[in-house]
């Protein structure tokens, strides 16, 4: 039986890693940080995650996978903003933000995000304790490369092949396609997670 309360604490884990991780983005988009706007932005991913695990806690009895999925959307959540928090330090620090250096920069924010969402879809979302598996890991490795395919394709496609549209600068441009990319990837990393890695 999971505890509330210890959910509820990682919850707040959560929350804090997602707004200290969209700091480096609002930046990058030209919102001048100051004290006040980045407890406001850490304050609201503080009660969208907790508001989101107790909705999900309050339907897990009617419906035992919307559980399990918005346990996932905020893991999925974090890890979105851990993958852009990374990529636009990565613009902030290099002044690049398209070519061969975006495609690096993403696949290294990517594997970030990705080993931090193995670890905590394994332990909270699907509360897999076992030990780790060389089959479980190949598993979720080959779910995360048809996933990588599918994110760092995507954003490079609408980065350097679509190119940013007129009045749009390279920097939120870089970010468009990131999310994009997270969104296409959302539905397939949940049902490979669920049917292929975390199977029981």
């Amino acid at each position: 039986m999971e505890s509330i309360k210890n959910n509820i604490k990682l919850c707040l884990i959560i929350g804090v890693v997602a707004g200290f991780s969209s700091l480096p983005i609002l930046n990058n988009l030209g919102l001048k940080l100051t004290f006040l706007r980045g407890a406001g932005v850490l304050g609201i991913f503080l009660i969208l995650t907790q508001s989101g695990y107790l909705a999900a806690y309050f339907l897990r009895l009617r419906i035992p996978v919307i559980f399990q999925f918005i346990k996932f959307a905020i893991i999925g959540g974090m890890n979105t903003m851990l993958d852009l928090g990374i990529l636009n330090l990565l613009i902030f620090a290099t002044g690049i933000a398209s070519g061969i250096y975006y495609s690096i920069f993403k696949s290294i924010s990517f594997s970030v995000a990705v080993t931090s969402s193995y670890l905590w879809n394994k332990y909270w979302t699907f509360r897999d304790f076992n030990r780790p598996q060389f089959k479980e890991v190949m598993k979720f490795l080959f779910v995360n490369i048809i996933g990588f395919i599918m994110n760092v394709g995507t954003a490079s496609i609408m980065v350097n092949v679509v190119g940013a549209p007129v009045g749009i600068s390279a920097t939120v441009w870089a970010n468009i396609g990131a999310v994009s990319a997270t969104i296409i990837g959302l539905f397939w990393n949940f049902i490979g997670l669920k049917l292929i890695v975390f199977k029981k």
